[in-house]
């Protein structure tokens, strides 16, 4: 009877050990499963862009180059939308300057993060944020235009704001110039370097061909010919 609940005690004691290696292993398993699935979601929406015929990836925006951006629209009011918003600190930046200002990005992560930066900072009431592609959005509401571009998506991206801005409108391309519209005026070198084009200019046939296209491209922005 001894060896008999000795026998039992033992089997007892192992089918224990079996169950808690089970709950331990099912434990593990979801933790690594729950795991590589919140990377996957995370990851998503930064490698889906590169998959794109034209790609827009996430670099941040220097502090020249925000710096340089807004420089170039001094003096001016309204409305102001920066295509690929990334992060968001152009938008925060413009509010901080005066513009009612909107961003449109396509990574959800990205816009989320925008919106909290903006509530953290104190400008989310005059700020937007929106998940779209650029593509599909209609900018004729917008008075002043920020894009920081790849070489890629300029020829079109030229051909769309052509046909959507009104004549008052302004933009402003940082890192790459847009390929046959000539700049009223340019600031800042390297990477920093934004060009800024009046509509009127290039509406009414103001094209240069290939960038640069007259003396007036290379000489750096200043506020009083405006």
């Amino acid at each position: 009877m001894s060896k008999f609940l000795q026998d039992a005690s033992f089997a007892k004691d192992s089918n224990t050990g079996s169950i808690g290696r089970k709950r331990w292993g099912l434990w593990v398993t979801g933790v690594v499963g729950g795991t590589l699935i919140a990377l996957y979601a995370v990851a998503t929406p930064f490698v889906i862009p590169a998959l794109r015929k034209i790609c827009l990836p996430f670099v941040p925006a220097t502090p020249a180059q925000i710096e340089n951006a807004l420089k170039m629209l001094q003096s001016r009011t309204g409305s102001l939308v920066d295509i690929g918003s990334c992060d968001g600190r152009i938008v925060i930046a413009a509010e901080k300057q005066g513009y009612r200002a909107v961003g449109y990005e396509l990574n959800p992560w990205l816009v989320w993060y925008s919106r909290y930066r903006a509530w953290r900072e104190g400008v989310h009431h005059n700020t937007r944020f929106h998940i779209a592609d650029l593509w599909k959005v209609k900018f004729s509401q917008y008075t002043n235009v920020v894009i920081f571009g790849v070489p890629q998506m300029m020829p079109q991206l030229e051909d769309k704001l052509l046909s959507e801005l009104q004549i008052t409108a302004k933009v402003i391309a940082c890192r790459f110039p847009f390929p046959t519209w000539a700049p009223d005026h340019m600031t800042g070198e390297g990477i920093d370097t934004v060009w800024a084009y009046d509509a009127k200019s290039f509406q009414n046939g103001h094209c240069g061909g290939t960038f640069p296209a007259t003396a007036e491209a290379h000489r750096p922005y200043n506020q009083n010919t405006q």
